[in-house]
């Protein structure tokens, strides 16, 4: 059985089709905002929004092991979230941009919303 469907105003609709942003562009961003639906790389990206932090670092910050930690970097930084630099054998992560916390932010300031 197929739903009828009836527009009851079409120049919105044709305006709203008109300015949405491609399939694959919207798929790409649910993908994203699924990278920010695990409470451990929320901890991850909070912890790093003070600080460069080494695996061990954030391991022993969040109370996890550092192979937690090191999975969970693997795909903050697929998702172009966190970076990484070496020093000697260390490696240091650290958000990737000014993006990342804004990000952040907004979704804090969208929560504390709720609370107020």
């Amino acid at each position: 059985m197929t739903e009828e469907l009836s527009v009851l105003h079409p120049d919105v609709v044709a305006k709203v089709k008109a300015s949405m942003a491609a399939e694959e562009t919207l798929y790409d961003l649910a993908e994203l905002f699924k990278v920010f639906g695990d409470s451990t790389r929320i901890k991850i990206l909070s912890a790093l929004f003070q600080s460069e932090m080494c695996v061990g670092d954030i391991a022993v910050a969040l109370g996890m092991t550092q192979s937690a930690i090191s999975h969970q970097l693997r795909v903050l930084k697929q998702a172009k979230l966190v970076r990484y630099r070496k020093e000697g054998k260390v490696v240091y992560y650290a958000l990737d941009d000014d993006h990342v916390k804004e990000i952040f932010h907004q979704g804090l300031n969208h929560i504390n919303e709720d609370r107020r």
